[in-house]
């Protein structure tokens, strides 16, 4: 049976500049675990997808609210990253998953961040509560 080897808990403002801080907190805790430099910029990638979706989707990237961050290491070297928020919610998760749908205006948005988060992932699951924000958790295993 697997246990929690490991845990750390981070709580961000929903602020652009804290994007990469995510990132880098999350990787420098998860190389913990010896993982494959691909294994590592695939976490990396799905947690900058993830908080930036909370920034932008969530609190619409004006800098008010938290982002809630935990990562939990287990003994049969599984990690998961469960990024949360308590913004606005996602009326249609299953809409939201699908490709090119967005929310968001103007043409830098393109509706890829749940397809890239389980593209680098081995496991994704979405939870949201409209007023009462999402939850994003995201399994991947190591390799031995």
């Amino acid at each position: 049976m697997k246990r929690i080897e490991n845990e750390m808990k981070l709580r961000l403002p929903a602020k652009s500049e804290n994007e990469g801080a995510a990132r880098s907190a999350v990787s420098a805790f998860v190389a913990i675990l010896n993982p494959t430099v691909e294994e590592l910029g695939d976490i990396r990638l799905a947690v900058s997808e993830a908080v930036t979706n909370a920034i932008v989707h969530a609190y619409g990237g004006d800098g008010e609210g938290l982002i809630y961050i935990s990562v939990r290491l287990y003994s049969d070297r599984e990690i998961t990253v469960e990024i949360s928020d308590k913004g606005c919610g996602i009326e249609d998760v299953e809409r939201a998953k699908e490709p090119f749908y967005t929310t968001g205006s103007g043409e830098e948005r393109c509706g890829m961040g749940f397809l890239v988060m389980q593209t680098f992932t081995d496991a994704l699951s979405v939870k949201s509560k409209v007023g009462r924000g999402t939850t994003v958790l995201m399994r991947k295993k190591l390799h031995p």
